[in-house]
C-alpha cells in the first residue's frame, strides 16, 4: 500500500485539541444538522458551521501547515490514524505578557464601540494593522491582547489520512 512521502499532495482529515479536550477547529463536519448551517439558523460557534469542513490538501514539505503534522503525515497510508502534537512554541509562540496593552478610552475615536471578548483589527502607526481581542473594558480604559488566541498551547492532532493524489 502507498505510504506519505515529502513532495506528496494528500488529503486528510483533522481535530485540533488543547491540553483539556478542547476543540479549537476540525476538518469534519458540526453537529449541528445540515438544514441549521445551509438556512444560517445555527447560533452555535462551535458547530462547525462557521468552518470550512472537508478534507485538508497539501503538498508535504511545502510548509503549508505545522511541520510536526507534516512530518507525522509522511509514513502514514490512506485509512491509518495518527495523533501528534505541536508544542506551544512551534505552533502560535508562547504567550507574551508584552502583548497586552490598555489604552484611554479618549485615545480612540468616538464611534469606537467594542465589548469584551470582541476580535478586532486596529490600524496603526504607517496603516500597520495588528489583530487584537478586548480583554477588558472599563468607563475609562480598553485593554487589548494581541496575542493569537492559541499562543501558549501546545496543539494535539488527530489526523487520519484520507488520500494520496
Amino acid at each position: 500500500m502507498a505510504q506519505v512521502k515529502n513532495g506528496d499532495t494528500v488529503l486528510f482529515h483533522y481535530t485540533g485539541k488543547l491540553d483539556d479536550d478542547t476543540v479549537f477547529d476540525t476538518t469534519y463536519e458540526g453537529e449541528c444538522g445540515d438544514d441549521e448551517c445551509s438556512s444560517g439558523e445555527c447560533e452555535s460557534d462551535d458547530c462547525g458551521c462557521e468552518h470550512e469542513t472537508g478534507p485538508m490538501r497539501i503538498v508535504i514539505g511545502e510548509g503549508e501547515f505545522f511541520p510536526a503534522v507534516e512530518e507525522a503525515l509522511i509514513g502514514m497510508a490512506p485509512g491509518e490514524r495518527k495523533t501528534v502534537t505541536v508544542p506551544a512554541a512551534d505552533a502560535f509562540g508562547d504567550y507574551d505578557e508584552a502583548r497586552v496593552f490598555t489604552v484611554p478610552l479618549t485615545d480612540l475615536p468616538e464611534d469606537f464601540d467594542a465589548e469584551e471578548g470582541d476580535e478586532l483589527i486596529l490600524s496603526g502607526e504607517d496603516d500597520e494593522e495588528i489583530g487584537v481581542c478586548v480583554m477588558e473594558k472599563t468607563d475609562e480604559e480598553i485593554t487589548f491582547d494581541a496575542n493569537h488566541p492559541l499562543a501558549g498551547k501546545d496543539l494535539t492532532f488527530e489526523l487520519e489520512l484520507v488520500s494520496i493524489d
